[in-house]
C-alpha cells in the first residue's frame, strides 16, 4: 500500500486545497428542455401528451434527444435509439426537435439570467453557469439558495421554461447539485445549494457514475475493483487509483472526489468547435455515396464557419461503422481557412484514411472544424513552387465562389445552390 494518505485523511490534514470557499457559482439547467419547448410550440396538440419524447424517427434510426419525466419511468433516456424507446413504451408520442424555437428559448433564458449577474456562461443550449461571487452588497447578503429561488421563478415567468438550479463553490459542485435538484429526484424542489465546507460530505453521498466525465467504460473499470460509490473510493490512496486507472485518469478522479475545481465561469465563451453530422437511414458502403455525403457536410459546416466570421485550422472527420464502432481522424492545416474547397479536400483525405484502416458499411458521418483563428488577414498567395491542384490552402477564386454562394443561399433559402457532386445521380 502506498504511503500517501487516503482521500479523507488528505482533507483532514489539509494536504489538498479545497475549492475557493468565497466563490458562489450557480448552474441553471432547464428541465427536459426539448420536450418543454416542443409542448410550448403546440400546446393544444403534443403539449397535452404526457408520454412525449423528442428526437428522430424510428424508421430513420433516430435517437431520443429528450424525454418527458413520465416516459423516463419506462427507462427511456436521452441518446437511446428511438426504436428501443418505442419497445419500452409503445404508447409514447414522438415529436421532431423544434430547433429554431429551442435556440430562441435558449437566448431568452440567458437574457433573463444576465439580469442577475453579467457573468453567464452557456455550457450547452439548456445549461448556464452564473458567477455570483462578489454580489453580496447587490443582494444585501441574501443566501445563495434564496437568490437561486428568485432566479428560478423569474426564468419560469419570463420564458415559460422551468429550470433546476445547483449551487456551490465551483462549477463541478454546482453541476452535481443541479442533478440533485431535478424534479424526478425524490423530495427535490428545484434548488440544491452546497454550503462552503460541505463539499466533502456532499460528494461522499454521490455515486462515481454521477461525476461528469465518468462514462460507461470508466464505470466498468471501477466496478472491477468493486468501486461504485464515491465514499468507497475516498478510502483509497491516490496512488492506488493511479495504479488501477493510469496516471492521468487516476489523478483526475482523485481530485474530482475531493471537489477540486478552480475553472472559471467565462462570460460569452465562444464555441471551440463546430460540426455537422448525419445518421443515415440505411448504411452506406460505396465510396461514391460517402464522398457525396461528406462534401455536403463539409460545405454546410464551412458555411456556418463563414457566417460566424471565423477561420479554422483543424478538420476532423467522424465515422461510425454499422457495428457502432466510432472512429475519427484529424488534420491541422498550415494556415486557417473558411472556404469549401480546402475543407472538403482535407475531409476526403481523412475519410480515405479511415476507410483504408477498416472498410465496412457506415451508419454515421460527420465533419468538424476546430482550432479557430479569428484573425481577418489571410495569406492570399501560394508558394511559387507549390502545385495549386494539390494545395489545401485557399485561393482567391475559392473565396469569391463561396461568397457568392453564401449570398444567394442567404437571400433565397438554405442550400438553394449546392455542389453538383453532392447530388445523387438518380436526381
Amino acid at each position: 500500500m502506498a504511503d500517501s494518505p487516503s482521500s479523507r485523511e488528505a482533507i483532514d490534514r489539509g494536504h489538498y486545497e479545497p475549492t475557493v470557499s468565497d466563490r458562489k457559482i450557480l448552474l441553471a439547467d432547464a428541465d427536459a428542455f426539448f420536450v418543454a419547448v416542443a409542448r410550448l410550440t403546440d400546446p393544444e396538440g403534443i403539449g397535452k401528451e404526457p408520454l412525449l419524447v423528442v428526437g428522430g424517427s424510428a424508421e430513420g434510426r433516430g435517437v431520443v434527444t429528450s424525454a418527458s419525466y413520465e416516459t423516463r419511468a419506462f427507462g427511456i433516456r436521452s441518446g437511446m435509439p428511438m426504436a428501443q424507446a418505442l419497445r419500452l413504451c409503445p404508447r409514447l408520442v414522438r415529436a421532431s426537435v423544434p430547433g429554431k424555437a429551442c435556440r430562441e428559448k435558449s437566448r431568452a433564458i440567458r437574457k433573463t439570467l444576465e439580469a442577475f449577474t453579467p457573468i453567464v456562461e452557456p455550457a450547452s443550449i439548456d445549461e448556464f453557469y452564473l458567477d455570483m461571487t462578489g454580489t453580496d452588497e447587490l443582494y444585501a447578503g441574501e443566501p445563495l439558495a434564496g437568490i437561486a429561488q428568485r432566479i428560478r421563478a423569474t426564468v419560469l415567468k419570463e420564458t415559460d421554461i422551468a429550470v433546476s438550479i445547483g449551487g456551490g463553490t465551483s462549477k463541478f459542485i454546482a453541476k452535481l447539485a443541479a442533478k440533485q435538484a431535478k424534479p424526478h429526484r425524490g423530495g427535490a424542489n428545484g434548488i440544491c445549494v452546497v454550503a462552503p465546507g460541505d463539499e466533502a460530505s456532499f460528494l461522499s453521498q454521490q455515486r462515481l457514475a454521477d461525476i461528469p466525465g465518468v462514462g460507461p467504460r470508466l464505470q466498468e473499470r471501477l466496478a472491477t475493483h468493486d468501486l461504485r460509490d464515491v465514499k468507497d473510493a475516498l478510502a483509497l490512496d491516490e496512488e492506488v487509483l493511479v495504479s488501477w486507472l493510469g496516471d492521468r485518469t487516476g489523478r483526475w478522479l482523485f481530485r474530482r472526489m475531493l471537489g477540486i475545481d478552480t475553472s472559471p465561469v467565462v462570460s460569452r465563451a465562444r464555441a471551440k468547435s463546430m460540426s455537422h453530422e448525419e445518421t443515415f437511414a440505411s448504411d452506406l458502403y460505396h465510396d461514391s455515396d460517402l464522398d457525396r455525403e461528406l462534401i455536403r457536410l463539409a460545405s454546410r459546416v464551412a458555411a456556418e464557419l463563414r457566417s460566424k466570421n471565423r477561420l479554422a485550422r483543424t478538420v476532423t472527420v467522424k465515422l461510425r461503422d454499422a457495428d457502432f464502432t466510432t472512429r475519427q481522424a484529424s488534420q491541422t492545416l498550415k494556415q486557417p481557412v473558411d472556404s469549401d474547397q480546402p475543407i472538403a479536400k482535407t475531409a476526403r483525405q481523412l475519410l480515405r484514411k479511415l476507410r483504408k484502416a477498416r472498410r465496412t458499411a457506415a451508419r454515421l458521418l460527420g465533419v468538424a472544424l476546430s482550432n479557430f483563428d479569428d484573425e481577418t488577414v489571410k495569406n492570399d498567395q501560394l508558394s511559387l513552387f507549390e502545385n495549386p491542384e494539390e494545395s489545401t490552402f485557399e485561393r482567391e477564386r475559392d473565396r469569391q465562389l463561396t461568397s457568392a454562394v453564401d449570398h444567394i443561399n442567404t437571400r433565397f433559402g438554405h442550400e438553394h445552390i449546392v455542389r453538383g457532386s453532392t447530388v445523387h445521380p438518380s436526381r
